[in-house]
């Protein structure tokens, strides 16, 4: 088969940034379009690095996708295969705060995106969706084929564009989409060289336990030790995001699949952990004690949510490999390597 070229929006952050890597190391061209809200180019130098052979295939374009000047540009240039859409803001807290931003950001950037791919005849898409469109389920694990609802604007986006998406194939056939409902992401590739960097307060737990061993943070608050579970502490589906990246190119291959039109599937490793089970295997790999204040349930929150992997694994013919030690074992190597992540490294880097 002759190299494909992926467009991968939102290729500098992490989830992006870890996709990145596995296609180059695949065969795969890649471009990165990305407008560093939340990300650091610094990652696509690390990327390259760590691409070794494969680095001259990677292109990066700094540009926001509600520019479509810019878009078309990067489209007129290369023709691609297939787009991977991460691009989009995900903090959850934020997004209650800031509705209209995450509205404008994350819904019209995407529909840019969906029309320019359109004009030039891209339209094969792997779109990162998340669980948090399962709201609160009522049962676990939670199925492809559950009800959606969604609990702030963040969910709400995801939920919006995977309508979206599912509108626009059946209106138009010759699309080919699958939407990804990821999980709880965690870990760092295993070099240590590219990880997690969230900017400001982290929102989910892993960078959090991370900025707590190396000293950036007192402590970790624990939001709620008294629901109906083992501990009493909320319980979730993390995911190695080497599992994840993996994950996205087990989707590209299903593209090819002409009986596919827009399809769903549930990125986890379908076993539920406990925060406290997450701190305890943590606190093993990095030989550090993580202080904990206990906190109120903060509202919104889920007390348990993991998937069902069936479906990915006997139409993708992927599933996880990696449990909760390589994946506090590799976030442990990230972290004491990169204690304040990219940004003090962009001066000795560059």
């Amino acid at each position: 088969m002759p190299t494909q070229t992926i467009l991968v929006t939102g290729g500098a952050g992490y989830i992006g940034s870890h996709t990145v890597l596995q296609l180059l190391l695949d065969g795969y061209k890649v471009v990165v379009v990305d407008n560093l809200d939340n990300s650091s180019e610094v990652s696509i130098h690390r990327v390259k690095e760590l691409a070794g052979k494969f680095a001259d295939n990677l292109s990066f374009h700094k540009l926001d996708l509600r520019d479509r000047g810019a878009l078309e540009k990067v489209f007129s240039s290369t023709k691609f295969d297939a787009v991977i859409h991460f691009a989009g803001l995900k903090a959850v807290g934020e997004s209650v705060k800031k509705p209209l931003i995450y509205f404008n950001n994350n819904l019209i950037g995407t529909i840019v995106l969906f029309e320019v791919m359109a004009a030039h005849g891209c339209k094969k898409l792997v779109f990162s969706s998340s669980a948090t469109v399962y709201g609160w389920p009522k049962e676990v694990p939670c199925t492809e084929d559950f009800p959606l609802s969604t609990t702030n604007p963040y969910g709400r986006t995801k939920l919006v564009v995977e309508e979206i998406c599912r509108d626009m194939q059946h209106a138009d056939s010759e699309w080919k989409i699958i939407l990804l409902r990821y999980f709880n992401p965690v870990g760092a590739h295993p070099s240590g060289v590219i990880g997690e960097d969230p900017q400001g307060i982290p929102n989910n737990l892993m960078p959090f336990v991370q900025q707590v061993a190396v000293g950036r943070r007192p402590e970790l608050s624990v939001f709620g030790n008294d629901y109906n579970t083992r501990d009493g502490t909320g319980v979730r589906d993390y995911i190695h995001v080497v599992d994840l990246a993996d994950g996205h190119i087990a989707a590209l291959c299903k593209l090819n699949d002409p009986k596919i039109g827009c399809e769903v599937y549930n990125l986890g490793t379908g076993k539920g952990t406990s925060v406290l089970e997450m701190v305890k295997a943590f606190e093993q790999a990095s030989g550090k004690k993580i202080p904990l204040v206990m906190s109120g349930r903060r509202p919104g929150d889920a007390e348990t949510v993991y998937a069902a992997t069936g479906k990915a694994a006997k139409e993708l013919n992927w599933k996880a490999k990696y449990g909760i030690d390589e994946m506090c074992r590799d976030q442990w190597n990230w972290a004491s390597k990169n204690p304040y992540g990219y940004t003090k490294a962009e001066s000795s880097f560059k």
